[in-house]
């Protein structure tokens, strides 16, 4: 027997869908602590809970809005409160895979079903009511005062039911299934997360005059300045907007000069839409959104979204926000240089909106539809093309854009992600161009993009969206003649790219300097803002972040949970850092002269001050303001270099900087917040020559040990042992990284990781062949290479007496067949290619010039400047959830090492070099499974390294582009290290 938790039906009994709405009328929040009561299945407590008298004493309670299994209270065992969290019963997560049976519209017998109770008074006089939920997960039946007003599905939308509440004591009644066919429509990439966990509110009603819903229509000619304003509404209203002198009924239309909205210029007209008995407020944005000859345009001019996906997340409260958090975000993305965001894969919090047309940014608001899971039957009963479903599938679509359309933030409507395709998209199109043919749509996952005005993918190569940009692009398999020349027509829209899992993503300049080149696309949406992990506890107290393997539960999405551009804390990663640099609204290029672009949409740069410094790599030599004319959107201007930057002469690097900051505070960020920067070197330390290679020598042996120098070694190894009075060891040839989550592909594919372990890259074998040595020179000669394995690197270094220490120079030949090796079948890449040194325990502060202060790889260094800076060894880690490879700096052009009571190490590049140092060794990285399993060593591991290959986002994405790989060939580097 089923209920109706497994109906496809979308809900009872509730109002039509209307427009999100601040009003003047009574609003009494039911937000609080609620009698809670959590039962194994779909039959809850039973029927006698909705009664007025019933005894709900012993129940628990719980927060409302909050999520049952991210709170702590009596199982559904019985027994002390105990927190759900990393138990089958608590938080799930899963990437694709549906976790219950793929039987639609049916779910298990085991429901967890949480029934609610709250008791709550009325004032006298309050009137006619609706009750309102704004989110509850995934399903919920709704009783008042014993009385049943219904049920619905779609958890991330709001519904309603008229309230007859009465005056005083009222009882509130809700149950909330964990599962229902619902579960069916909601496959998207998340934690399974059930609850009451958006607000809940009691709306009292006027009894005439009562304006249920309203739509503002607000256009803007791009020719004449002028905006078309019309609101419509139910109920005879009138339109004041004070600033433009508006005062007419609803329904007529006004013509008036404007300022249009924008991201970059989010300019709101607030007003207020008045009924005899109600005030709604307005905050009316005029723009136009079209596309014109194929290019996605707002206000005649085009759009670049300079993008994020956003799942709502917080590590404590899962998908319950409060505004302070959803402000949090958007301070975040903006000062990131951020300017669009799609709300993956759900209707927001209709507060994040508002935020949104205050703030400025541009919305592709997706509706609450994935049936991602399908995938595993074939497709085959996929709701979108089943007609059992329709009325689930658009009434979630009838929602979404009622709720909604009144944003002038919002310029896109998503239907779905990942559905596959069915006859219900067809339906889903024609309905929203009725309504709303403001706005166009935009569907990814049809093939034919017969229901999108957009031409979409999601993770192409940087080649492949090159030729996208070009309309040179292939034609997708299975769609017709028509259907592809159609296509071809339509805007490019990258809705996910560069996926941000773990350390990463890398190329997000190179994509950007694709998608800015191309007028057919209109920008991406990198996936995605926030790593979706929990604050957790360790048995034995040590906090960890929680991810979807922690859980013992299959299916799971694993750790693919953690893929954002801020940790789970909001504390911003280095990719963060990197986007921030590849979406600059303002592009500064410093060469001969300085070239200034303003990318902006449609502001000027009237609202920023330009300066520039030069610095060596010692200190700061000069600084000034520079005088740039204001600059219209896509303005360009070159200057001379600034006359006090020329002209300097010394030692060393000497680099120039120029800057644009805001000129005064705005709501997003304080006066002198820097939004772009460019650099060059002006003069560069020159690379010295290498002393010609000596001939071979007998070896001088002394105690086991030869000197050059201040340098001692050991005579049959080879490797340094101190320099000056520094006690080290090594160097190793090193060519393994920790994998980072990039490194292990998706599954099987670009899985490079796999190919490292499998060749034991993390437990290379070291030969030394040969040792000679003569005055003020030694030569080392060996061999590293895997176990097993017929191939290998030949390695020679070559050490010889330097002013203030020594130099080396390290020559590294790939023996062997690294390319198709035998057994395997598979080319080997190495992560690293570089030297290894064990430093004192007692180090502790790295100084350097160079790229910083973050971490940079070569496909994601653009972000960081150059510059002189210093941090601790412990502040050099990036504290990875999970850990993976971090740390590395590249171009740097030298680097000390000091702790207290030992001798400063001096490494110099010729010209530059890459470094990491760890008080812990890369094969423990490696193993690590948290943070806290990596233990202090007792010794410092520095990698001085001729290069690393880059990160990439293959986790979700392409392989790493090969001009980001290590070429194995013949290679030869030098450094100069000296202790002081």
């Amino acid at each position: 027997m089923t209920g109706y938790w497994e109906s496809t039906e979308p809900g009872a009994g509730r109002r039509a869908p209307r427009a999100d709405a601040v009003s003047d009328a009574a609003v009494l929040s039911l937000n609080g602590v609620w009698r809670f009561r959590l039962s194994p299945t779909a039959d809850g407590t039973g029927a006698a809970f909705v009664a007025d008298d019933f005894d709900d004493s012993a129940w628990d309670t719980m927060r409302v809005p909050s999520h049952w299994v991210l709170e702590e209270f009596t199982p559904l065992s019985g027994g002390p409160a105990r927190s759900m969290r990393g138990t089958e019963e608590g938080p799930l997560y899963t990437n694709t895979a549906y976790p219950i049976p793929l039987d639609p519209p049916r779910v298990p017998a085991e429901n967890p079903t949480g029934d609610y109770r709250l008791v709550f008074g009325v004032p006298a006089g309050f009137g006619p009511a609706v009750l309102r939920f704004q989110g509850v997960d995934s399903c919920a039946k709704v009783w008042l005062n014993g009385r049943e007003l219904g049920w619905s599905t779609g958890s991330r939308l709001p519904f309603e039911f008229d309230a007859p509440v009465r005056p005083g004591r009222n009882v509130l009644a809700v149950r909330v299934h964990r599962w229902s066919a619902g579960t069916y429509l909601e496959d998207q990439d998340m934690w399974w997360l059930p609850g009451i966990f958006r607000d809940v509110e009691l709306l009292a009603r006027p009894t005439s005059g009562a304006i249920d819903d309203h739509f503002v229509h607000a256009g803007y000619d791009p020719a004449t300045g002028l905006g078309t304003l019309r609101v419509d509404c139910p109920v005879d209203a009138v339109v004041e907007i004070p600033e433009l002198g508006v005062l007419m009924p609803a329904g007529r239309t006004a013509s008036v000069a404007v300022e249009p909205w924008s991201a970059d210029s989010p300019r709101l007209y607030r007003g207020v839409l008045r009924s005899d008995g109600e005030a709604v407020d307005l905050a009316v944005g005029f723009r136009r959104v079209e596309i014109v000859d194929g290019v996605f345009t707002v206000n005649g001019r085009p759009v670049k979204f300079r993008g994020v996906n956003r799942h709502e997340h917080h590590p404590d409260t899962g998908r319950t926000l409060d505004r302070a958090t959803m402000i949090q975000d958007i301070v975040m993305m903006k000062r990131a240089n951020v300017d669009a965001v799609r709300t993956s894969h759900y209707p927001p919090h209709p507060e994040f909106l508002r935020l949104c047309d205050e703030y400025g940014l541009w919305v592709v608001v997706e509706c609450d539809l994935e049936t991602h899971g399908f995938i595993y039957a074939g497709w085959d009963g996929n709701p979108p093309a089943d007609p059992a479903w329709r009325d689930a599938v658009m009434d979630r679509l009838h929602r979404t854009v009622e709720r909604d359309k009144n944003h002038p933030s919002v310029v896109i409507w998503s239907l779905a992600n990942e559905s596959w395709t069915g006859e219900t998209f067809g339906e889903m199109e024609r309905w929203l161009r009725e309504r709303d043919p403001s706005r166009p749509v935009v569907y990814e996952r049809d093939p034919s993009y017969r229901n999108s005005d957009f031409y979409s993918l999601m993770y192409p190569s940087l080649d492949l969206l090159e030729q996208i940009g070009r309309h040179e692009e292939p034609t997708p398999a299975g769609i017709s003649a028509d259907e592809d020349a159609r296509r071809r027509a339509l805007p490019f829209l990258l809705i996910e790219y560069a996926h941000a899992m773990g350390n990463g993503p890398g190329s997000l300049s190179d994509y950007w300097r694709i998608l800015s080149t191309h007028d057919r696309i209109c920008g991406g949406f990198v996936w995605e803002w926030i790593d979706h992990g929990y604050n957790a506890v360790a048995d034995d107290g040590t906090p960890f972040v929680m991810h979807g393997e922690d859980v013992d539960y299959e299916p799971s999405g694993r750790r693919f949970c953690l893929d954002g551009l801020v940790f789970s804390d909001r504390t911003p990663t280095p990719g963060l850092v990197e986007l921030a640099k590849a979406y600059e609204p303002v592009s500064i290029t410093v060469g001969s002269a300085v070239t200034i672009a303003n990318a902006r949409h449609s502001a000027s740069t009237d609202d920023l001050v330009f300066r520039w410094t030069l610095e060596d790599d010692e200190t700061p030599r000069a600084s000034s303001a520079l005088a740039v004319p204001p600059l219209g959107p896509g303005e360009t201007v070159e200057l001379p270099l600034p006359a006090g930057a020329t002209g300097h002469a010394g030692r060393g690097d000497l680099v120039l900087t120029v800057e644009a900051a805001l000129a005064d505070d705005t709501v997003w960020a304080d006066a002198g917040h820097v939004v772009a920067w460019g650099q060059t070197l002006l003069t560069s330390t020159p690379a010295r020559a290498p002393r010609p290679a000596p001939p071979g020598r007998a070896v001088t042996v002394d105690d086991g040990e030869v000197a050059v120098g201040e340098a001692v070694f050991d005579a049959v190894s080879g490797r340094l042992r101190r320099l000056g009075a520094l006690e080290l060891d090594g160097p190793w040839l090193d060519l393994h990284r920790a994998p980072t989550e990039n490194d292990h592909g998706q599954g099987a594919i670009n899985d490079i990781a796999s190919v490292w372990r499998k060749t034991a890259l993390h437990r290379m074998l070291h030969r030394t062949d040969a040792v000679s040595a003569g005055d003020g020179w030694l030569r080392v000669a060996g061999r590293t290479a895997p176990r097993t394995h017929p191939h290998g690197v030949a390695w020679t270094m070559l050490w010889t007496e330097d002013d203030d220490g020594v130099a080396l120079e390290a020559t590294a030949d790939f023996v062997g067949p690294w390319a198709d090796t035998p057994y395997l079948h598979r080319d080997v890449w190495v992560p690293r290619l570089g030297l290894l040194f064990a430093l004192p325990g007692g180090v502790e502060r790295a100084e350097w010039f160079g790229r910083g202060p973050g971490e940079t790889y070569v496909d994601s260094f653009e972000g960081s400047r150059i510059g002189r800076y210093a941090r601790t060894v412990d502040d050099l880690q990036v504290p990875y959830p999970v850990p993976q490879e971090n740390g590395n700096h590249v171009q740097t052009r030298w680097l000390q090492l000091t702790g207290p009571d030992l001798p400063c190490l001096r490494v110099v590049g010729e010209p530059h070099f890459d470094f990491t140092a760890r008080r812990w060794t890369s094969v423990a990285l490696q193993e690590a499974r948290k943070p806290h399993d990596l233990v202090d060593s007792g010794r410092v591991w520095l990698n001085l390294d001729h290069a690393q290959q880059g990160v990439g986002s293959a986790s979700v994405g392409p392989a790493l582009p090969e001009r980001y790989r290590i070429p194995r060939e013949r290679t030869v580097w030098r450094v100069r290290l000296g202790a002081v």
